[in-house]
């Protein structure tokens, strides 16, 4: 495994590919060609672990740290070459499960240490990314200083900036959720009142927890599904919801009760969607704030 290695990066829309490349190379950018690349990132990993297949290039598996944020953030990562992709995928999926593919096609440009990503991936779009890699040791001023000159000059607005990574935005979609979700619900322990729930919540760090509804004998003791995910949530380690989904079987929308409503509003914000509905069927997304109009905290603002 190399040593962790460090960049500062930055992701935007890009809405004109053609001129985005048209000023690269104005810039003397080398064009390095185009790169098809598959990354499938696991669950469970502390950070993020993906699975990078290319064309051309060597496959290798990646772990990292980012920082959420549409600015230019830092990102700490480890690289290792991999000489049996498929075998390794299939070993990864067992022992974690996967998460989700992100499949691309990449332009990528060369300008003094900044690499120029020119991405079209499937499903989301096309996208701009600038990687300025750090030497071990700097500070990171200079390789911020790159990545804001080099945005400045590709005419990056500030409007298309985002924050979150390619397998986020997939991850993000309803459809991803549901199903997740979906497939808790099929585990629920619901044999008194016949009305079993499933909850997805994501995490800031892109990995999915889900949970089902266990009831008792002794009614009061029962939990719902929405608890049970916060329940995995937490003990993996992380603590923000960025967003969620709720499947019931015996009901088309089945948004969460009050005290789940509250339960959630402990990490979530109250612009996180909430997917409610099923896989390929009726569905409806409300941000938390709508369920939960005056979640209680400690500190509530001053008015």
């Amino acid at each position: 495994m190399s040593a962790a290695s460090r960049n500062i990066e930055l992701k935007a829309r890009d809405p004109d590919p053609a001129g985005t490349l048209d000023r690269a190379l104005a810039l003397a950018a080398r064009d390095a060609g185009e790169i098809r690349q598959r990354d499938t990132y696991f669950a469970g990993a502390h950070g993020r672990l993906k699975l990078r297949e290319q064309e051309p290039g060597d496959d290798e598996l990646i772990q990292y740290h980012r920082e959420q944020a549409a600015e230019a953030r830092t990102s700490e990562y480890r690289r290792l070459p991999v000489p049996d992709a498929g075998a390794l995928r299939e070993v990864l999926d067992a022992a974690h499960g996967t998460l989700v593919v992100v499949d691309k096609r990449r332009r990528l440009l060369l300008w003094e240490n900044v690499r120029i990503h020119l991405d079209e991936v499937e499903t989301l779009g096309s996208f701009v990314e600038l990687e300025a890699v750090a030497e071990q040791g700097s500070d990171l001023s200079e390789e911020h200083s790159k990545v804001e000159r080099l945005r400045e000059q590709l005419g990056i607005a500030a409007a298309n900036l985002v924050a979150s990574s390619y397998s986020d935005l997939l991850l993000d979609a309803p459809e991803t959720l549901l199903r997740a979700a979906e497939a808790a619900m099929r585990n629920a322990h619901a044999p008194y009142s016949q009305f079993p729930v499933g909850a997805a919540l994501r995490a800031s760090g892109g990995g999915i927890y889900t949970g089902a509804n266990v009831e008792n004998a002794a009614y009061p003791q029962g939990q719902c599904a929405e608890a049970s995910a916060i329940g995995a949530l937490v003990a993996a380690g992380a603590r923000t919801i960025t967003s969620v989904a709720v499947v019931a079987e015996r009901e088309d929308i089945c948004p969460p009760c009050g005290g789940c409503r509250q339960r959630l509003s402990e990490f979530a914000g109250p612009d996180t969607p909430v997917h409610l509905g099923r896989p390929g069927g009726p569905r409806q997304t409300l941000a938390l704030r709508e369920l939960l109009p005056y979640a209680f905290d400690l500190d509530p603002p001053k008015t």
